[in-house]
């Protein structure tokens, strides 16, 4: 029957555990200046990416927090990641957010500035 009253089973939506992304390199190495530079350009150009400003907001707090307190903040901002490392996520409405690797973690050939 319906899902009322029935198991966890039915329209469960269980959320994934938010992983550290894998090591990856840049095709170049950069700095740490330049990668906060793209990092800063992602965020303040997401927005217009399509999405609820609020939503990226949470995305961003989780991409720069510990992945502890990453889990808090996907949680409670009611994301739904379909990526564990949260290059691909969605909101409650269904609108996706795609993340690229540089704004989640630091390629393997960066070197000081």
């Amino acid at each position: 029957m319906g899902c009322v009253g029935s198991s966890a089973k039915c329209g469960d939506r269980r959320q994934k555990k938010v992983r550290r992304p894998k090591p990856w390199k840049h095709t170049e190495v950069i700095t740490k200046g330049q990668l906060k530079q793209m990092r800063d350009e992602f965020w303040d150009t997401a927005p217009h990416y399509g999405g609820q400003k609020e939503i990226w907001d949470a995305l961003r707090a989780a991409a720069e927090a510990d992945i502890h307190l990453t889990q808090a903040i996907v949680d409670s901002a009611g994301i739904i990641v379909q990526s564990e490392d949260l290059s691909t996520c969605y909101d409650e409405r269904g609108a996706k957010y795609d993340l690229p690797k540089y704004v989640l973690s630091e390629p393997m050939n960066i070197k000081e500035d």
